[in-house]
C-alpha cells in the first residue's frame, strides 16, 4: 500500500490533473442530456486534446463560465426602472413592507379610494 502523501504527489504530477496541483473545489453533480452528434463532436475534440470526454466538457464549461461577468442588481424592476436605484426609494419600499408584515396597513378597494378622493 502506498502512503496517502505519495498518492497526492502522483496526483500533482498526473498530466490530466489540469493545473498541476490539488485544489479543494465546491462541486455539484449535474446530469445533462446532449444530442448524439454533439457528443460525437465533443468526443473527437476531447481525444484531440488527450482528455476524457467528461474532463473536456467540464473544462470547456468552467472556462466559459469564468469569462462571463455576472452582476446582481438590487433593482427589483423587471424593466430596470431607475426609480428603484435611489436608496431612499428602496428604504421607503422596505418600510412599507415592514408595515404590512406588522399589520400597520389597510388594503382599500378602488371604490373606497374613489370615495376618499371624492372622484
Amino acid at each position: 500500500l502506498k502512503k496517502i502523501s505519495n498518492l497526492f504527489e502522483e496526483l500533482k504530477e498526473h498530466p490530466k490533473s489540469g493545473t498541476g496541483h490539488v485544489e479543494q473545489l465546491n462541486i455539484k453533480r449535474k446530469n445533462i442530456d446532449l444530442p448524439v452528434d454533439t457528443l460525437q463532436k465533443l468526443s473527437i475534440m476531447a481525444v484531440a486534446q488527450g482528455k476524457s470526454l467528461k474532463n473536456f466538457i467540464e473544462t470547456v464549461l468552467i472556462s466559459k463560465a469564468n469569462t462571463v461577468a455576472v452582476e446582481v442588481s438590487e433593482n427589483p424592476s423587471p424593466s430596470g426602472d431607475p426609480w428603484f436605484n435611489d436608496p431612499e426609494n428602496i428604504a421607503s419600499v422596505k418600510r412599507g413592507m415592514e408595515d404590512i408584515k406588522a399589520g400597520r396597513c389597510r388594503a382599500y378597494s378602488m371604490d373606497e379610494i374613489r370615495e376618499l378622493l371624492g372622484v
